[in-house]
């Protein structure tokens, strides 16, 4: 099997409409159900649902407190657009920061979390995510554990990454396989 892998000179959101032509693309040749696209304020996920027309588009968010005490960055106005289309919003804790930035933030030590975030950001950022937020998902029971999923990712906001993922709940994270990288940063 020979598939295509895109790399783009820069992280970040000036990726993003490309990263969604290259899913759209694959969803119809592997014939993939659901695709899960991380999104901190929503504007991904937003333009997602609008491309990704064919698919269950599901968008993981980080948990409501990121920023600030009791704000959630997925604004109102794009939760709306991603529902209004059939697209399902999670917010969650962080995989791989819930305990370990407590212990990072209290006791200025890291714990397995970070180790692990640390060593996928070696492939990009965009990868840690994309991993990150398969699991959630799964936790979440919002995607199957049976069916491969394309998963999209980012640096900062918007997507640089997708892959093609079968995806496990957290406590099996070891097991997880990323099939295909179907386009990254060439960092």
């Amino acid at each position: 099997m020979e598939v295509k892998t895109i790399y783009f000179e820069k992280t970040g959101k000036e990726n993003t409409d490309a990263v969604l032509k290259v899913v759209n693309s694959r969803v119809k040749e592997l014939a993939i159900k659901t695709v899960v696209v991380a999104s901190t304020t929503g504007e991904t996920a937003a333009k997602a649902v609008n491309v990704l027309k064919e698919v269950k588009v599901v968008a993981v968010a980080h948990r409501t407190g990121s920023l600030a005490p009791n704000i959630q960055e997925f604004t109102p106005e794009n939760k709306e657009i991603v529902e209004s289309k059939g697209g399902t919003v999670f917010i969650g804790t962080h995989l791989f920061s819930g305990l370990s930035g407590a212990m990072a933030k209290k006791f200025s030590t890291h714990i397995i979390g970070d180790v692990v975030a640390s060593t996928l950001r070696m492939f990009g950022n965009g990868m840690k995510v994309v991993c990150e937020v398969s699991c959630e998902a799964a936790d979440a029971g919002l995607v199957r554990t049976d069916e491969d999923i394309i998963v999209i990712g980012g640096t900062s906001r918007g997507a640089d990454t997708a892959v093609v993922i079968r995806p496990v709940s957290s406590q099996d994270f070891f097991d997880l396989k990323i099939k295909e990288v179907l386009c990254k940063p060439r960092l």
